[in-house]
């Protein structure tokens, strides 16, 4: 029964993938919807593209894992709240006034192109490289959470499993692009919504621990500043933590939505729809890592932490309630990956084949090589996806920290710094990204702070310092950035 019920949830997905494929008309359509999203598919999008397979997989199997890692998980929710709330309140409706009136730009690394006036095309490239970089192992991460969904649903092994979950998540993306994956992402929002909120609650109501779980989470919350040896917790690693809600800032996926609502005047409803969204959605993921220790007499072995919520489900509802409930982890993954497919294939597509290959390329053509885009990038993810036992949550800190140390503070500057240039944002990009890497591959001491703090910290030196040394930018570029701030005024 659980199998019909995720059938039939996977054929939906692809109806509405059917339905949109002929609404797509031009790169604008399959890439950015033609900036014709609501406020409640704008929120509720970008919330679950945001969240993946971690908020009910990695999240939930941190807070279940010991008390130290509730204390992680706990700091984590924390700063992402908290950097959701500001990517809303200081990004979403300045970028979307930005990029429509620099150049109508559908894409980050055209954006960035057209904001900084960049004949060389260094700056596009760069930006989409390493789009395609970290992407691989974001969209990788979905592929694994996906893989042992199926694994564990169907009992296929662990390469079937992989196969087929990533060609689901190919087959609607492929066909209805960005408005497929939006409206999708919506329901698919509202899902895991649902199923994090309920099963904690009914699970709770079955073992007839309440007071179990009031002792536990008390435990755990008089050692939010302990590790369980007693031992103190830094700061620097506390920071580390919280630090995941900067995160935010330079997210292609989350900043796609931005650019693609209708009007910047829908912003703040949205707003305040993502905020009720996501205190919801993680403070329920921590809670069942905790009722899945109150709740389980057999510990789970430290390898399968990550399928505690699927355990939950499994063992508390009927089959078909099971099903569904168990389709919100599909949702999750899907609502993810489809996004980051889309916005490597309009990076290939916008950022190298038209700006490198074809210039004078036609709609028609774009819009046929971002599909094509779409099955390459998902092939080398899946290929980076079938060690099974990699972990979701360590994949998704790694690409999370890239895009947030690369674009995160040049998304920042170009928003608010007049004097910001284009060398300083190429070299700040860069600066991001490398650290990023390199910081990763290092161990012991102060290496062991999140890669994003020294990613970000080195980016903003670098941006200022480059643009203070250039020239100023040209009176054409200032004149638009005053253009932008009197328009945001306004609205």
């Amino acid at each position: 029964m659980v199998n019909i019920v995720f059938i039939f949830y996977l054929i939906g997905m692809l109806l509405v993938g059917i339905y949109f494929y002929k609404k797509n008309e031009s790169m604008s359509d399959y890439v950015i919807g033609d900036r014709k999203l609501n406020p409640l598919v704008t929120s509720l999008s970008a919330q679950a593209s945001d969240m993946s397979g971690w908020l009910l997989l990695g999240l939930p199997g941190l807070a279940y894992a010991s008390t130290n890692g509730m204390v992680e998980a706990v700091w984590t929710a924390l700063g992402l709240a908290i950097g959701t709330y500001l990517n809303w309140r200081f990004v979403a409706k300045r970028l979307r006034n930005y990029t429509f009136i620099s150049g109508d730009s559908i894409t980050l690394p055209e954006y960035f192109e057209n904001r900084f006036r960049d004949t060389s095309k260094l700056l596009r490239l760069i930006s989409a490289f390493l789009i395609l970089l970290f992407f691989l192992f974001y969209t990788a991460s979905g592929f694994v959470a996906g893989a042992k969904l199926f694994n564990t649903v169907f009992g296929f092994n662990y390469t079937l499993a992989l196969i087929v979950g990533v060609l689901v998540i190919i087959s609607y993306t492929f066909l209805g692009g960005f408005m497929a994956v939006s409206w999708t992402d919506m329901f698919q929002g509202l899902l895991m919504l649902i199923a994090v909120v309920v099963t904690p609650i009914v699970a709770l109501s079955a073992a007839g621990q309440v007071d179990g779980l009031i002792n536990t989470a008390y435990i755990d919350f008089q050692n939010i500043f302990t590790f369980s040896t007693g031992e103190p917790i830094s700061f620097l690693i506390i920071f580390s933590w919280f630090a995941w809600g900067f995160g935010y800032f330079g997210q292609p996926h989350i900043l796609a939505r931005f650019m693609a609502i209708r009007s910047a005047k829908e912003v703040k409803p949205a707003r305040i729809i993502a905020m009720i969204w996501v205190v919801i959605s993680l403070a329920a993921a921590v809670i069942v890592g905790i009722v899945g220790r109150v709740y389980l007499n057999t510990p789970l072995d430290e390898g399968a932490s990550e399928t505690i919520f699927m355990v939950l489900v499994s063992d508390l509802f009927p089959a078909v309630i099971a099903g569904v409930l168990l389709s919100a982890i599909l949702a999750a993954i899907m609502s993810t990956a489809d996004s980051q497919l889309l916005v490597t294939s309009s990076a290939i597509t916008g950022d190298f084949y038209r700006t490198v290959y074809k210039k004078d390329a036609s709609q028609k053509e774009l819009l046929w090589v971002s599909r094509g885009a779409v099955i390459l990038i998902a092939l080398i993810a899946g290929i980076l996806a079938l060690d099974e036992n990699s972990s979701v949550f360590r994949l998704v800190s790694y690409a999370w920290a890239g895009f947030g140390s690369a674009f995160g503070p040049v998304i920042l500057l170009s928003l608010y710094w007049k004097r910001m240039t284009r060398n300083g944002a190429l070299w700040g990009m860069i600066a991001g990204g490398i650290t990023v890497v390199v910081w990763k591959n290092l161990s012991g001491g102060i290496f062991d702070l999140y890669e994003i703090v020294p990613g970000m910290i080195l980016s903003l030196v670098v941006i200022v310092v480059c643009s203070l040394l250039d020239k100023e930018p040209s009176i054409e570029i200032q004149e638009e950035f005053d253009k932008v701030n009197k328009i945001n005024l306004q609205n």
